[in-house]
């Protein structure tokens, strides 16, 4: 993990996600996307892909899991800067 400051008001450190993981939650995210597109009644798959999506909020720092796929996105593209919030 690399660091990062929260802003410029406050000089907190934040620690970065690895790449990697993000890279692997956000294939595994896609991949229950469909699977609960295709099972939308079945509740053990729709709580694994909310868990997901939560694990994707958490790790980008955001609130939805909209602004979560955006900042993963951004993150792992290729020449994307390290810091995954566009804030920063």
């Amino acid at each position: 993990m690399e660091r990062r400051t929260r802003g410029a008001a406050t000089e907190e450190p934040m620690l970065l996600p690895d790449r990697n993981t993000v890279e692997r939650l956000l294939r595994h995210y896609r991949a229950q996307e469909r699977t609960v597109l295709a099972a939308p009644c079945d509740l053990s798959v729709r709580r694994r892909f909310e868990d997901t999506a939560y694990t994707l909020c958490v790790l980008m720092g955001v609130r939805s899991t909209p602004e979560a796929l955006r900042a993963a996105e951004r993150y792992v593209a290729p020449g994307a800067a390290r810091a995954p919030r566009a804030q920063l």
